[in-house]
């Protein structure tokens, strides 16, 4: 029962003199072993397709406008924050997938393109809790946009790849539309 005490007493005392000693802010990060992480399996492609529905209009629109654009031929300098439905068809009314949250931000002057930068939170199925993060160029005019993934969590922890989008159907007249996201995510 000596020896133990004796034990345990210096290693209180060398643990003590360890961290008395001045940090020099040098061992703030370190190498770790992939597999704590999971990262030692053969990554997966995943493609999946959904729905991505912004709604200025009526009661409870999805998307709010919280800086008003410089001009309105391109919204150069317009910031809408979003909380969008994701669905597994065109129609509002299929079924809720997830939900679209970030915002999206007029970032041309000459023609209508936005930046954004999104997260889609999964809310159904085996993705359930999990996200993928894009950020990236969307020229809303044209027919198909590319948009990075650069990241995830969950089951997308570690993911990258890249989405495409394909507007559905816009009302010119409340601006509310639906974009089809194909998208492509490695992970593991």
């Amino acid at each position: 029962m000596a020896k133990v005490i004796i034990f345990l007493a210096v290693q209180i005392l060398l643990l003590t003199i360890v961290s008395s000693t001045g940090d020099d802010g040098e061992n703030f990060a370190r190498t770790i072993d992939r597999k704590l992480l999971g990262l030692h399996r053969k990554e997966k492609l995943t493609h999946f397709k959904v729905y991505w529905h912004d709604i200025l209009s009526g009661p409870n629109p999805s998307s709010i406008m919280i800086q008003p654009p410089i001009t309105n031929s391109t919204y150069f300098g317009g910031i809408n924050m979003i909380d969008n439905a994701l669905t597994a068809k065109v129609t509002r009314n299929s079924t809720l997938l997830g939900q679209a949250q970030g915002i999206y931000a007029g970032a041309a002057q000459k023609e209508l393109g936005f930046l954004m930068a999104m997260n889609f939170a999964f809310k159904r199925g085996k993705y359930n809790g999990s996200t993928i993060t894009i950020l990236g160029r969307n020229t809303a005019m044209s027919e198909v946009r590319e948009m990075p993934i650069v990241g995830g969590s969950g089951l997308f922890r570690f993911a990258r790849g890249y989405v495409e989008a394909r507007t559905k159907w816009v009302d010119l007249k409340t601006l509310d539309a639906t974009v089809e996201y194909s998208c492509y995510v490695l992970h593991y």
